[in-house]
């Protein structure tokens, strides 16, 4: 598909490109690529590989600029994630694309924007406005569960940390995400090769803007995780400290009472008690003093 930027994206044919009516987007196949990029005239030295992108980035090329976007899947931020590949000059872009998503980003702009001064600058800012679209409402969701997750750590339910460290995965790839963005932006906002205006650099500083206040907030969101695991671990250490304790205070009771028991449990022949009617009542009563003391003794101090 071709496009010109006009007041919106306008599909147009390969023979319409150039000639400086207008810039341009393309998304591309990898064959059409190889088929057509003589009609681009773009200055390429590291060739852009829609098959083996690692990553969002960008490369200068001597007459142009090449690199790659790695899109996250935002249902699925730890699995696969969207990639292609670009080439871009100071008469458009192309996209080098297999998977179908840059021609379905485009797509939404041709739908969605119209522009009073088109050009390259801000398409180029609203595509990456477009990758970075609701994300700041999944971050509130993350946030939200994050407060509910803290909430049930806190309380009488167990709670484990599977969908604590779940959230701090995702919250990881998507502030790489935008790390590798803000480097791309960067390369963009650096303008080494002069193909974009200097007052539309504004459009580049913007972007640059609204991506590091989600990689903050991402970063946040991450901080949040570790201190829920802290908050976690240190609610299971105070749980397990309480059972230690009421262990050891039973078994502080039952020592005076193992001690009696085994005393009388000797059976020698001239022990006094053992002929007399009241003795075992009388030891049982014993113990239970013992026992009873214990317990107003461990409450005066506090250790129950």
């Amino acid at each position: 598909m071709y496009y010109l930027l006009k007041e919106k994206l306008e599909p147009c044919a390969l023979a319409e490109l150039g000639g400086g009516k207008a810039p341009y987007a393309a998304v591309l196949t990898g064959e059409e690529w190889q088929k057509h990029r003589e009609a681009f005239d773009m200055g390429i030295e590291l060739e852009p590989d829609a098959e083996n992108i690692h990553g969002t980035k960008a490369e200068v090329n001597y007459d142009s600029l090449t690199g790659a976007f790695l899109i996250p899947d935002r249902r699925d931020l730890t699995g696969k994630a969207c990639a292609f590949a670009f080439a871009l000059d100071e008469k458009g872009v192309v996209f080098i694309d297999e998977s179908g998503e840059a021609e379905k980003l485009l797509e939404r702009i041709r739908r969605t924007k119209r522009w009073r001064e088109p050009c390259l600058e801000r398409f180029l800012y609203d595509l990456l406005e477009l990758i970075v679209s609701g994300d700041l409402a999944l971050m509130e969701e993350y946030e939200q569960e994050l407060d509910r997750l803290e909430a049930d750590i806190q309380g009488p339910e167990e709670t484990d940390l599977v969908r604590v460290n779940e959230i701090r995965s995702e919250v990881r790839e998507l502030q790489l995400h935008y790390e590798q963005l803000i480097d791309l932006v960067q390369e963009l906002e650096e303008n080494e090769n002069g193909f974009f205006r200097e007052k539309k650099l504004r459009y580049f500083r913007l972007s640059m803007s609204r991506l590091e206040r989600l990689r903050d907030l991402a970063a946040s969101l991450r901080d949040h995780t570790m201190q829920l695991r802290d908050l976690y671990h240190t609610h299971l250490e105070a749980k397990q400290n309480r059972i230690m304790t009421l262990l050891t205070v039973v078994t502080t009771i039952f020592m005076p009472l193992t001690l009696i028991t085994g005393w009388y449990g000797m059976n020698f022949r001239y022990m006094p008690e053992l002929d007399k009617p009241w003795a075992y009542p009388a030891v049982i009563a014993l113990a239970g003093l013992v026992a009873v003391g214990c317990l107003i003794f461990f409450k005066k101090k506090k250790w129950m």
